[in-house]
């Protein structure tokens, strides 16, 4: 708005001019949208790096062990109860489900959901495709349970029920971490569209994609079991 001013001389105008309200509001729109940006990217990098700490990897390197070249090679949990010990193995997944679950919970309470489901994403995104590890890392397990926790409780209690039965039955902790991953993917879908009651779409997203990479971390042993199938079935 713009207004004029003379004086009592009659020589004198003074013009002022004010900024719309509406525009002033955008302003801030934009500002804070730029602040929520930058806080998120700043949240996501730290998840990032948080994940890419390797509990397994340090403790062994510790015992005096190189997980890279014992065992089956990875640097998770269940490398670690083969190559060092059952105890430590232990220590080392409770390790990987802390790294998952704490700033799902921090992000959460200072941010709200859906960062936190990002940081708890970028947490296993992190613990999988670590950078200090040259790119190799864990199979996402027992981060992802640690995150899963933090947000559906009964869902990971769930995930360890089956996980639990089929380790037992089968003796096979790959196996046994697919199928829990397919069970969550079901809990996911079934989230998204409403079927499954305690989580909104985002929620039921979140866990569909969590499933699918964890999946893909078990692609090689995927592979490994329809070959063996495919060889036992061979006359």
């Amino acid at each position: 708005m713009t207004g004029a001013g003379v004086s009592a001389a009659g020589s004198t105008v003074v013009a002022t001019t004010a900024m719309p309200a509406g525009l002033l509001a955008v302003e801030w729109d934009v500002a804070g949208l730029f602040e929520s940006a930058l806080a998120l990217g700043v949240v996501l990098v730290a998840s990032f790096l948080l994940g890419a700490v390797n509990p397994a990897s340090i403790v062994a390197k510790v015992l005096g062990h190189d997980l890279a070249h014992s065992g089956s090679g990875n640097p998770g949990a269940t490398n670690a109860g083969r190559v060092l010990g059952l105890r430590w193995g232990v220590v080392v997944g409770l390790l990987d489900v802390l790294k998952g679950y704490l700033p799902v919970v921090v992000v959460q309470a200072v941010m709200g959901t859906v960062p936190a489901l990002c940081a708890g994403l970028a947490v296993v995104l992190g613990h999988i495709w670590s950078p200090f590890l040259r790119g190799h890392g864990g199979k996402g397990v027992a981060t992802s349970l640690g995150a899963i926790l933090a947000v559906q409780p009964w869902f990971a209690l769930a995930i360890v029920v089956v996980f639990g039965v089929l380790v037992w039955r089968m003796r096979w902790v790959a196996g046994a971490s697919v199928s829990a991953c397919l069970v969550l993917l079901l809990l996911g879908l079934g989230t998204w569209v409403g079927w499954v009651p305690g989580g909104g779409r985002d929620v039921g997203a979140w866990c569909v994609v969590l499933a699918l990479v964890v999946i893909y971390r078990h692609r090689r042993n995927i592979e490994l079991w329809v070959a063996a199938r495919r060889d036992s079935s061979t006359p």
